[in-house]
């Protein structure tokens, strides 16, 4: 008895030890690239990243690098909002393609600018015209909306310039990840949180960004189709994309037409 009473005190001593911190499994599904991580918010406090699924994870949404056909020297960013994709150009014609969801801002502007201002966990605030003429909406954020998962900017941003004039036009991180390589109907460029944090680590401010116009993409990527789950694969592609859905005709209409979003994401610039 003296003994099993022992064994029992140890049990209990050593599971008084362990941490009472929850564990993040990884997900064997899921690349390392894309697993749970803790990152550092902007008062220095954890914030948990959670995993992305692997249902997001298609090929074109992954992080990758690949052959670049561009003009654009090494080190720009290229923007290709019609082919939903960001592109860091490498030497050797090569760039890492990243996975972008694309808002109606994201195909209000073209031309080259610069990364004027980073920002890691930046905080949101709607304009005061916002808030004067849509007081419904945007009063209850006049205060501002703090750095966090709760943010539609999410862990990173980068603010582009042109001429010493903000674009509004953003490069940013999501609250959505499942909206990665679609159209939305707000905001500019979205990456999920882990590749803007990895993009954001790779460039400094000046940094050259070039979005391509409409005319840019077909030459440069060809025509594009969408698939009845919202993402767009290369029109010769899209015989494959299909099979997995017969009688379906693949057409690219309006994105946009039949989407809602939240008051705070439709403010993001």
């Amino acid at each position: 008895m003296r003994l099993v009473t022992l064994f029992t005190a140890v049990a209990l001593g050593l599971a008084a030890c362990g941490s009472s911190q929850p564990v993040t499994l990884a997900n064997p599904t899921v690349p390392e690239a894309y697993q749970a991580r803790t990152d550092t918010g902007p008062n220095g406090e954890p914030i948990q990243i959670p995993a992305v699924r692997a249902a997001y994870l298609n090929e074109r949404n992954q992080r990758q690098q690949v052959p670049y056909n561009g003009p654009e020297a090494p080190g720009t960013i290229v923007v290709d909002p019609y082919a939903r994709v960001l592109y860091h150009v490498q030497p050797g014609g090569q760039a890492m393609r990243y996975g972008v969801a694309v808002g109606r801002a994201g195909t209000g502007y073209a031309g080259t600018a610069s990364i004027a201002r980073k920002a890691a966990w930046p905080s949101w605030r709607p304009t005061d015209n916002m808030i004067r003429t849509q007081p419904d909406l945007y009063a209850q954020f006049a205060g501002g909306l703090s750095g966090g998962m709760h943010n539609p900017l999410g862990s990173r941003a980068l603010y582009l310039y042109e001429g010493g004039r903000d674009t509004y036009y953003r490069i940013h991180g999501t609250m959505d990840p499942s909206s990665i390589g679609k159209a939305t109907s707000a905001g500019c460029i979205r990456l999920f949180n882990q590749d803007v944090i990895d993009l954001f680590a790779q460039v400094n401010t000046g940094t050259t960004v070039h979005v391509r116009s409409q005319a840019e993409s077909l030459a440069l990527e060809g025509p594009m189709i969408e698939t009845p789950e919202g993402y767009v694969v290369p029109a010769n592609q899209a015989q494959t994309a299909m099979a997995a859905t017969p009688g379906v005709t693949p057409q690219v209409s309006d994105p946009y037409a039949a989407m809602t979003v939240s008051p705070v994401e439709s403010a993001v610039q």
